[in-house]
């Protein structure tokens, strides 16, 4: 299957899912997801297969077993194309459409601690610092769990400390739902983005 677009059936299932997220709605309308949802994301990331990688197209099923919140279906589709442990490029189409980003969104204490000692670092911190400016100035997002103090045995007043409180780090770009996502061509959309993404994927893989 060639990707062709999201259908506005899509946005509508999710709009529907989110007021009713309940086993009964989505039997009713399994074939939506299916056909509007699951299929054209999978042939927006075998697209983008050849560039980047093989992404891994989530379950729409939530865990619910320690959660407060027991709705079971996940309100949006994603998509990861991972480069290193919880660390690559997304794709995510919701209700309120579509999203690119990169980053990453968990780390072992070993990958925390070279992450924080990079930053410190008085190359890689400040090349870091150029490339999140650079996403910002190109419409990003910066954003990510932080702690609300500096992290033990590093100095609370360090010119980077903003980045060394980061437990994650990534940033995304909401395309929305723009007429371009129902066409071929946001492909080329996401395509540009996780290009420009490339440099903070890079950095974070090095570590």
């Amino acid at each position: 299957m060639s990707f062709t677009g999201f259908p506005v059936a899509a946005l509508d299932f999710y709009d529907d899912l989110e007021m009713d997220n309940t086993k009964s709605f989505w039997e009713a309308h399994k074939e939506v997801y299916r056909d509007s949802v699951a299929a054209p994301m999978k042939a927006l990331v075998a697209a983008l297969e050849p560039e980047f990688g093989t992404a891994k197209v989530f379950r729409p099923y939530r865990d619910v077993r320690f959660a407060k919140d027991k709705t079971p279906y996940k309100t949006h589709q994603g998509a990861f194309v991972g480069v290193a442990p919880a660390t690559g490029w997304y794709v995510e189409i919701s209700a309120r459409g579509l999203r690119t980003g990169a980053g990453f969104y968990d780390a072992d204490s070993a990958t925390m601690s070279a992450f924080r000692d990079a930053i410190v670092d008085d190359k890689a911190g400040p090349r870091l610092k150029r490339i999140l400016a650079k996403l910002e100035r190109s419409g990003f997002e910066v954003s990510g769990e932080r702690l609300k103090t500096s992290p033990r045995g590093y100095d609370k007043d360090h010119p980077r400390i903003d980045l060394l409180r980061h437990k994650q780090l990534f940033a995304g770009r909401l395309i929305g739902f723009e007429p371009v996502i129902h066409t071929p061509d946001v492909l080329d959309e996401v395509r540009a983005d996780w290009r420009a993404l490339k440099p903070l994927v890079d950095w974070l893989a090095a570590l």
